[in-house]
């Protein structure tokens, strides 16, 4: 897949790259928390919206594609905030396998 790519000054964005911390809640299960990892740069881009009804109540999905610089490790696990605004990443992929950029499919959450 050729992309064409983002330029640097387009990455205007600064996100906060965070990784779950899980630890055991006594019962069997995990309670997931979040701690801050790198400040990296990059672009924002709304795909879609959709709004849908769910347990009687309209409910808005909101995703976005998020172009960052390169790195290794980040899986779906994690999530990106930037200021008040948090995104769940659903997928990642290196889109022409340069390891240049880094494209992220994510999912606006709502607090």
């Amino acid at each position: 897949m050729r992309t064409k790519p983002i330029p640097i000054g387009a990455r205007a964005r600064r996100f906060v790259l965070e990784m779950p911390l899980e630890r055991p809640d006594g019962f069997g299960g995990v309670i997931r928390t979040y701690t801050s990892g790198p400040q990296i740069w990059g672009a924002i881009e709304m795909l879609s919206g959709a709004e849908r009804v769910r347990a009687d109540r309209p409910e808005q999905s909101l995703t976005h594609r998020i172009t960052l610089r390169y790195r290794e490790g980040v899986t779906g696990a994690m999530r990106l905030t930037s200021g008040l605004r948090r995104f769940a990443i659903r997928t990642t992929a290196d889109p022409d396998g340069s390891k240049r950029d880094l494209v992220c499919l994510v999912e606006e959450m709502r607090a």
